[in-house]
């Protein structure tokens, strides 16, 4: 089974997805928007028709108090929209710190500015599609 991580930014849209195993996530891309969650519909049905993907994993960013905030009403939405328009099921996965942990990554990695800041969506959709791996796999005995 493969799975497709998202991190939904206001400006990009980070994606990783799953070998087929389902044990490692890998960054994929980042896509630009603007708010337009058509565009981006389109764009994950091709990827999850030419990567056979089957579920989808997107970040949920709650506030460090465990409410849900105005970004994570969009996630809601683009959840909603992604399962009535791909008919495939979206797991919301709490995604507090992944951005951080994504630009220390990066920053570890020498990365530039302008390079982190071109990829910190792609590495934080990563980070939470590993996130819901490894807990699936200590669930499943793995």
């Amino acid at each position: 089974m493969r799975y497709l991580g998202l991190d939904l930014g206001t400006k990009t849209l980070g994606i990783a997805i799953s070998d087929k195993s389902a044990i490692l996530a890998s960054f994929y891309k980042v896509l630009r928007h603007n708010e337009n969650y058509s565009l981006l519909i389109n764009e994950l049905r091709k990827i999850i028709k030419e990567e056979k993907i089957e579920k989808i994993i997107l970040g949920m960013p709650k506030n460090m108090n465990n409410t849900l905030g105005p970004k994570a009403e969009l996630s809601i939405k683009f959840k909603k929209d992604i399962e009535e328009k791909l008919g495939l099921e979206v797991i919301l996965e709490d995604e507090r710190m992944t951005t951080v942990s994504a630009e220390k990554i990066l920053l570890e990695g020498n990365k530039s500015r302008a390079k982190r800041k071109e990829i910190i969506d792609g590495v934080a959709a990563q980070i939470i599609l590993q996130s819901y791996l490894d807990r699936k796999g200590v669930e499943n005995g793995k």
